[in-house]
């Protein structure tokens, strides 16, 4: 016991103080992330019991296409998290505000415009056809109801969010996570009450799990604004269009990486929905989440780096960056083991988690698991190349296999069967794999030219 205090007081007393926050925000982290897991583990077969396996295929697939117009933020998210990280290194507080007063403000007009939009279109899609969900009348009736409440909330989300932004730019990412977890908190207890006092409902299921983490952003904005962030509180007086060019010449690049990321990742529910019918959505959303704790495993690690790294490069701070990569790299070791013992026992756990409901055949997994983890270690660059603004290479490679991957899982879909969608993911997620660190050794050498320096 006197050498685990031991060890637990050097672990948080000695070391660079930015290393000292970043493992104050992981452990943190990891408490929250694990009832976050905890909770996405309880809803899934909760929510499934709620509806059954085919509405809550149709659920997960609108949920997947409401989530590709998360880029409509033109990538100000992140273009503000570097600025403001920049802002707040350089002692420049005044900026600071001005840059969340301007994000604020553009963002809300962006968002403003396109939920005005979908409310005229809205009435005029067939949400029945684009989720191959048949010709029943009332069905659709009620999707296109659902349609208009998630995605309300979930324009109203984006907004909010931006106190997240802040948190994470600031180095205390631990806090951000808090709000989602209390979101999903509040979210498993309604739909609990939900299966006690009503019949499976799509809409009521929609309400329940769009509108749980507005509410929560909403009251932690007016607390942090009041209190630990007043300083930056976005003011209609510190608006400063002439500072957009600041976020936007970085925010544009994310916002088309993050386009690549939804074409890349976001579609595989559309086009399963669409070649095999939405019932196959289940089995790849199970053995998605159960090795998507791997992903959010390592995110919550690398997470707390991006505007770490972001300060350390503004100091050329180098030798603490290389450090670091080295340490990230022996975790990610750590992480493919873990993944190996965690795809053996996938069909125990399966069995034990969802019942015999679900069958998820043991390629799926391994497909799966293999995907999840390339993108594992290409985060570890990524958030490298994110925290010092180099991103264009990023940005071509992301968009080409973005645009590579609809065509190629079709095809490979309609080849090998579902598990071709999969490969398609496997395949292009290498090419990452191989260039993204080859970029990340020419930067930290201050050797990069041409491609490598974008």
């Amino acid at each position: 016991m006197r050498d685990f205090r031991k060890f637990i007081t050097v672990f948080f007393t000695i070391g660079h103080e930015r290393t000292l926050l970043a493992k104050k925000n992981i452990v943190a982290s990891f408490v929250i992330k694990g009832l976050n897991i905890a909770i996405g583990l309880i809803l899934v077969p909760l929510t499934i019991h709620y509806l059954d396996p085919t509405k809550y295929g149709i659920w997960i697939t609108l949920s997947s296409i409401i989530g590709w117009f998360g880029f409509f933020d033109i990538g100000l998210g992140h273009g503000l998290r570097n600025r403001f990280a920049e802002a707040l290194a350089s002692g420049k507080h005044e900026l600071a505000r001005i840059y969340v007063s301007t994000a604020y403000a553009i963002l809300s007009m962006i968002i403003g415009a396109v939920l005005f939009l979908f409310y005229i279109i809205n009435p005029f899609l067939n949400w029945s056809l684009i989720l191959n969900t048949g010709e029943d009348v009332v069905l659709q009736q009620e999707l296109s109801i659902l349609a208009l409440v998630v995605f309300t909330f979930f324009c109203l989300r984006f907004v909010f969010k931006l106190i997240t932004t802040i948190l994470k730019a600031d180095q205390r990412p631990a806090k951000a996570s808090f709000f989602d977890l209390l979101g999903k908190m509040i979210a498993l207890l309604l739909i609990y009450i939900l299966t006690k006092t009503t019949e499976g409902s799509l809409l009521y299921l929609g309400i329940v799990m769009s509108s749980a983490p507005v509410l929560v952003l909403l009251l932690s904005s007016v607390w942090f604004y009041n209190g630990k962030y007043k300083a930056y509180r976005p003011s209609a007086q510190k608006i400063d269009f002439g500072k957009a060019k600041d976020l936007m010449n970085l925010g544009i690049k994310f916002f088309f990486i993050q386009i690549a990321v939804v074409l890349l990742y976001q579609t595989n529910n559309i086009i399963i929905t669409q070649l095999f019918g939405p019932e196959q959505v289940t089995p790849y959303n199970v053995a998605f989440t159960y090795f998507g704790v791997l992903m959010m495993g390592f995110t919550i690690i690398v997470t707390p780096f991006w505007s770490a790294i972001t300060e350390a490069w503004t100091k050329q701070e180098l030798g603490w960056i290389k450090n670091i990569m080295q340490n990230l790299n022996k975790l990610w070791l750590v992480l493919f083991v873990i993944g190996i013992i965690m795809l053996s026992l996938s069909e125990w756990v399966y069995l034990v988690w969802i019942g015999d409901k679900v069958t998820i055949p043991l390629t799926m997994s391994f497909l799966i698991g293999t995907c999840v983890l390339i993108n594992t270690w290409n985060s570890i660059y990524s958030h490298f190349l994110n925290g010092v603004g180099k991103i264009k290479l990023q940005l071509y490679l992301g968009i080409f296999t973005a645009l590579m991957n609809i065509p190629l899982a079709i095809f490979l879909g309609m080849k090998f069967g579902i598990n071709g969608v999969f490969m398609a993911n496997v395949a292009l997620a290498l090419i990452g794999a191989i260039v993204y660190p080859i970029q990340y050794r020419k930067i930290i050498k201050k050797n990069a030219r041409g491609i490598w320096k974008w």
